[in-house]
């Protein structure tokens, strides 16, 4: 499962879905997933979450199965194959007995489960999801989500689910069918009859799945989601339609009307910065380079990352105040960015319109005063009240490197950050004499 951004679908094909866009969406837990779906009618594994391995080996003996699963519960796909910091591998196992479900959920609660999609530091597994097996005659792939290509929902499928759905559009892209759907009508009778016969439903199922894809549009629909993926979506060798494993993402515009939904969040699964960011209504996505930008608008962090690019650097975040922030949030903000170890300079990028540049300027100053940073900061000011925020600057007493245009602040914070970087590396303490 992943955290954020529908990346698995949206990377599916460009010439199907166009670009990938960064955007922030709720996502939960498989368990969370399924139980929400099985209020809606939506088949799913019989199943139960445990947070301790007495509670896993309680649950099998209530499904009373010779055949269970256990799934670790993390936001990030490639469970199967991942493993564990204390050695153990996997994140999904079959178990045929409660006391075998007690010892893998032993193995796996309370530590750190490492997949392709979690990143260096993984993810902690805190609870565990263990439901029946199915046997499963026809395994598939079904997504909807919302395309700004086709301007509302698009059904994705394959007949080839259970895998990597990027692994299928490389090796087989023609095995990938989508569906846009009128989001005014909602899909016809032979849409979803089309998309049943492409994903290879047997023709006595044809009417089932059709009924249970419909659930799935509707619920996708009610519950504001930004994606749905169900992978994979299987005919069992009894003759159901089921969705076996489910991802669901949630458009965080509409957490004004999905309150119970958003009550599922689980920050220990996401970045820490950008929980603290969101808490204070900052656009913030955490990267990998060694310089930290504060800019405010999106387009202008867009750009403002470019340049960086550009001169040789590489940016550590992206990070938006916004066009009305607060003294308070870009204090906030620079905290933020100072807190990650690998900024080795700040880029404060403001061009002030609503925004006005002495609110920025107090908010540097606030935020250098209270944490004490050492991080180099290059500030580029233009627009509203800039001479005043200069002023500000000036008499401060702090040392904020000031640049007057963006190419000198880019140049400026890269060669400050390679500085740094090799100061660091031969253990010497070092200082910036201004002006630079």
């Amino acid at each position: 499962m992943l955290t954020r951004l529908s990346q698995r679908v949206t990377q599916i094909s460009s010439r199907h879905l166009g670009a990938k866009v960064h955007k922030r969406n709720l996502n939960i837990h498989e368990y969370q997933a399924q139980k929400l779906m099985k209020q809606f009618g939506i088949n799913c594994p019989n199943g139960n979450v445990a947070e301790t391995p007495a509670e896993a080996e309680k649950i099998g003996e209530l499904l009373n199965s010779p055949d269970m699963v256990i799934k670790a519960q993390v936001l990030a796909g490639g469970r199967g194959k991942g493993f564990f910091e204390n050695g153990f591998k996997g994140g999904v196992h079959v178990c045929s007995s409660p006391h075998e479900l007690k010892e893998y959920a032993d193995n796996m609660l309370g530590h750190q489960l490492f997949t392709k999609q979690t990143g260096p530091k993984g993810k902690p597994v805190q609870k565990v999801y263990i439901c029946e097996r199915h046997y499963l005659r026809r395994e598939m792939y079904f997504a909807i989500l919302m395309d700004r290509k086709n301007g509302g929902p698009t059904i994705v499928v394959s007949p080839h689910g259970g895998m990597d759905i990027e692994t299928v559009a490389k090796e087989t892209p023609n095995a990938i069918f989508t569906e846009p759907i009128d989001i005014t009508k909602g899909p016809t009778d032979q849409q979803l009859q089309r998309v049943a016969e492409r994903m290879g439903f047997s023709p006595g199922r044809i009417a089932e799945a059709q009924a249970q894809m419909r659930k799935l549009y509707d619920f996708f629909l009610k519950y504001d989601c930004s994606l749905l993926e169900i992978n994979p979506m299987a005919e069992t060798n009894d003759g159901r339609v089921m969705s076996m494993d489910a991802k669901l993402n949630f458009d965080d515009n509409a957490v004004f009307r999905q309150k119970d939904v958003f009550a599922l969040r689980d920050k220990t699964q996401e970045d820490s910065r950008e929980v603290q960011a969101a808490e204070y209504d900052l656009n913030y996505i955490g990267l990998d380079g060694s310089i930290g930008c504060l800019v405010n608008g999106a387009g202008l962090a867009m750009a403002t990352l470019d340049i960086i690019k550009l001169y040789g650097g590489s940016p550590a975040n992206f990070l938006d105040v916004g066009g009305g922030a607060t003294q308070k949030q870009v204090s906030e903000a620079i905290k933020i960015i100072s807190s990650d170890p690998n900024v080795k300079s700040i880029l404060v990028n403001i061009f002030g319109g609503i925004m006005k540049c002495d609110v920025i300027a107090l908010g540097l100053i606030a935020a250098v005063k209270e944490t004490g940073i050492k991080i180099p900061l290059v500030v580029r000011l233009q627009g509203t009240n800039v001479d005043a925020a200069k002023k500000i600057m000036e008499d401060s007493g702090l040392r904020l490197i000031a640049a007057s245009d963006l190419d000198e602040a880019a140049s400026k914070a890269v060669r400050i950050s390679e500085i740094v970087k090799l100061a660091e590396q031969a253990e010497l303490d070092i200082s910036f004499q201004l002006p630079l």
